[in-house]
């Protein structure tokens, strides 16, 4: 390589990072309060600065210089000169290196010590005084990329929302442990990408793979010193650099290729983001990037005492999404991901937060309508969990068009119906007609309400029928962290057990809450594992245990149960396929759209009466039939009846006129028979649910 030039030339500032032209790279960063900026570049261990350049130009609040001769690979980071004022907010301080908030790549990991901090620490931390020692040993190194992939015969799935069943997986965890993977590639992105990966997914009949994080993130520095590790990965170093633990080799293409043969298996790749915090964590944390840019900037202060982050996240700090460069970074990072590795839509961790303004959560939030305008973002999925712990944190529903959101109230509900709890009833018919109640405003549809029985965070759906205590002692905090109310029943025994009862009940009420799921309106979301009875021991907070807690253990699908349960799901799924009442595109209201009387929706007892107000209250009534029905083009009448039944003996359904050709697609306590015709008489099984056709002539 040429040698560097020993100062910088102008540059632009556009873009933002570090843009290798073909003769030197261009470099821009934003800082509105910076005095100055200086480039460092590092030598290719990462060890020695070799040069300290100041960015020679400031243009619109972007410092920005251009370094001949620079090529792909160079080391650098940067260090900001400015203010050291807490009291106002600033945290400027040039002895801590700090990474581009756009670089592409980094390399080696944060060596944790106290020099990272911008005050000194000793004894008992303090937000006290300027600390004078060099971070730059102890930092990663941005590193100046090329990136080039050939997209253009990859043809995105576009999957329908109305169509979509999304799988949320562990980029690692999926693969660690599947053992047709080779050894090098289980836990990565390579492992994303094998061919028994894939065929699982498409025999399952899932369209869409939801990834936990992937951006960059901090191995915690608490958990480190207990042995433990951030598994989860909600807790960001940059976002436009992949974890570089996920990959098999030295390229970031292994990425890209993995979402490529996903696209062509008809699977897109939804990724879960974390932009609501940093991993700097509060005024205490340490100085890494943001928080030594421009820390008055990026981050919520309290208004009357800025020398503290406002914590509305429960980590310490939250961005300030109401600053159009805050907004600007997390757009690019956002178009970047969808442009450069082909990703196909977002899952928004505290989504509430991006569009949290001074007066609270705002639906009209910039943030959100940078969104939705925009030719590249409006067009992917935008998935929001629409809470957060800041005051009003709670905002399901409330998002504007355009975004699903994660239903929790279709999780509990779902789970204190078929735990056996009373009154369920009039909320469970809301939640399985696509909570209309919440969502259908402002031409939104049912595709809104994301439902699912449970996700990463809490137990396994395994777990949630054989425990009902929380066991998290794995993660060194005395069992007191994680959920205490996980309305969950172990049915006669805690854990694992050997009677056959509980084992038989267990294996169909999960099967009953599958195929509540897979039933209901809105967009149906399953947990890697479920599907063939994974668990994680009790533990329902496995943040920390990157290990065969945490890990699927695909060992499970070759026992007799793990497949039949494995069958069962994908034979629902199918269901859900091929018949378009049970993915409704619009909310349903009882209206007489199919025509001859029959409406689109309904809802009966076990006698087939249909419900007064004064059933709808009963607490102990346990029984529902909710049918569904769409004139077909032939000009037939089909119909799909959903009948629950959570109580401890079995009922027998008067199944409701005017049809007479029944069969029965699902059911969950008698998970291998399908297509047996049936007559309008049928009896439930205790803890069961089914689905039953009936098709009907009727005249134009």
């Amino acid at each position: 390589m040429s040698r560097l030039a020993d100062r910088l030339e102008g540059g632009t500032p556009y873009p933002l990072g570090a843009t290798f032209d073909g003769l030197g790279v261009n470099f821009a960063v934003f800082s509105a309060h910076a005095e100055q900026i200086d480039l460092c570049i590092y030598d290719p261990s990462g060890r020695r600065e070799i040069a300290r350049l100041p960015l020679p130009e400031c243009t619109d609040e972007v410092w920005h210089g251009y370094l001949p001769n620079a090529r792909p690979g160079l080391l650098y980071g940067y260090r900001a000169h400015g203010p050291y004022q807490p009291e106002q907010g600033h945290r400027f301080n040039s002895n801590k290196l700090l990474l581009d908030p756009y670089a592409r790549k980094l390399s080696g990991p944060i060596k944790w010590t106290d020099a990272l901090h911008g005050y000194p620490v000793r004894g008992r931390r303090a937000d006290l005084g300027f600390d004078r020692r060099d971070s730059g040993p102890a930092m990663p190194k941005a590193v100046v990329t090329h990136d080039i992939f050939d997209w253009s015969r990859d043809v995105r799935p576009n999957t329908p929302w109305s169509e979509t069943v999304i799988y949320e997986a562990h980029a690692k965890g999926l693969t660690k442990l599947m053992e047709e993977v080779p050894p090098q590639e289980r836990g990565t992105f390579a492992g994303l990408a094998h061919p028994r990966v894939i065929d699982h997914l498409k025999r399952l009949g899932v369209t869409a793979l939801e990834l936990m994080p992937i951006h960059m993130f901090v191995q915690d520095r608490f958990l480190q010193e207990k042995g433990l590790r951030n598994y989860w990965g909600y807790n960001s170093l940059n976002f436009f650099t992949p974890e570089p633990s996920y990959f098999a080799g030295d390229t970031q293409d292994e990425l890209r290729v993995a979402v490529r043969r996903l696209h062509a298996a008809g699977i897109e790749v939804i990724l879960d983001v974390v932009y609501n915090h940093s991993c700097e964590g509060s005024e205490l944390g340490p100085t890494l990037c943001w928080r030594g840019l421009d820390n008055a900037t990026y981050y919520r202060l309290l208004p009357d005492n800025p020398r503290h982050c406002l914590n509305d996240t429960g980590t310490g700090n939250s961005f300030d999404l109401g600053h159009a460069r805050v907004i600007q970074m997390v757009a690019d990072s956002l178009r970047y991901w969808t442009t450069s590795f082909g990703i196909d839509g977002f899952r928004f961790d505290l989504g509430l937060t991006l569009g949290r303004t001074d007066h609270g959560f705002d639906p009209s939030a910039g943030f959100f309508d940078v969104l939705r305008q925009d030719p590249i973002l409006g067009r992917v999925k935008l998935i929001a969990e629409p809470w957060d712990v800041g005051m009003g944190g709670y905002q399901l529903g409330n998002f504007p068009p355009g975004f699903a959101e994660w239903n929790d109230k279709y999780r509990d509900t779902v789970r204190r119906y078929w735990r056996g709890d009373p009154g369920q009833r009039g909320d469970l018919a809301a939640r399985l007609a696509g909570s209309g109640d919440i969502f259908d405003r402002r031409a939104r549809r049912p595709w809104a309400s994301v439902n699912f029985l449970t996700s990463h965070d809490g137990y396994t759906l395994a777990d949630l029928v054989a425990y009902e205590e929380r066991h998290n002692e794995a993660n060194g905090e005395e069992n007191r962290d994680g959920h205490d109310n996980n309305l969950s029943r172990n049915w006669g025994a805690e854990g694992p057990t050997d009677d056959e009862a509980i084992i038989e009940t267990r294996g169909r009420v999960q099967r009953a809450m599958l195929l509540t799921l897979l039933a209901s309106l809105g967009t149906p979301m399953l947990v890697a594992g479920d599907e063939f009875g994974r668990t994680q021991g009790g533990n329902n907070n496995a943040y920390c245990q990157d290990n065969a807690i945490s890990w699927i253990d695909w060992s499970l699908l070759e026992t007799d149960a793990g497949r039949a349960l494995n069958d069962f799901v994908a034979r629902v799924i199918r269901l859900r396929k091929d018949h378009a009442v049970l993915r409704a595109s619009t909310f349903l209201y009882g209206q007489d759209s199919p025509g001859q009387g029959i409406n689109d929706i309904g809802w009966w007892d076990e006698q087939a009466q249909q419900l007064s107000d004064e059933d709808w209250q009963n607490p102990e009534a346990r029984a529902l039939s909710m049918r569904r029905a769409i004139r077909r083009e032939d000009g037939s009448v089909e119909a799909i009846n959903l009948l629950l039944n959570s109580g401890d003996e079995p009922i027998s359904f008067q199944l409701p006129g005017p049809f007479r050709e029944r069969s029965l697609l699902a059911d969950s306590a008698r998970p291998d028979t399908a297509d047996e015709k049936i007559s309008d008489v049928y009896e439930l099984a205790a803890h069961s649910a089914a689905l039953i056709l009936s098709v009907a002539e009727f005249p134009e």
